[in-house]
């Protein structure tokens, strides 16, 4: 067996025995009246601090629009970024930028897996 596959098998292990403990706590805390209690009270709460962000939002309505123009350029302008970057990697240029205070970056590419159809 690879390498690739015993390190692989290992962390399937390890996802399942961190589920067995969660589902454990969870089991724990459904059964204690007085957490009950609190999440009672926590959802009370939530409630009326969501009434009060909505009232409060409902005043600044043309800045949360251009929050939501400028969420949408970041997102694009990020892609962009990695897209150069690759480019520029596949042929074998440095990549690296510098922000407003001289410190330099550069790129970190990872690898995941998913599963094949």
């Amino acid at each position: 067996m690879s390498k690739l596959q015993e390190v692989f098998d290992r962390i399937g292990a390890i996802k399942k025995e961190q589920k067995q403990i969660k589902e454990a706590y969870r089991d724990a805390l459904a059964n204690s009246p007085q957490y009950t209690k609190t999440v009672e009270e926590l959802k009370d709460l939530k409630l009326k601090k969501k009434q009060l962000e909505t009232d409060i939002r409902a005043e600044f309505k043309t800045e949360f629009t251009k929050l939501d123009d400028l969420k949408i350029d970041l997102e694009s302008d990020k892609e962009m970024l990695s897209d150069i970057a690759l480019t520029q990697l596949m042929k074998g240029e440095t990549v690296q930028v510098t922000d407003q205070y001289e410190n330099s970056y550069e790129p970190v590419f990872s690898v995941k897996f998913r599963k094949a159809a």
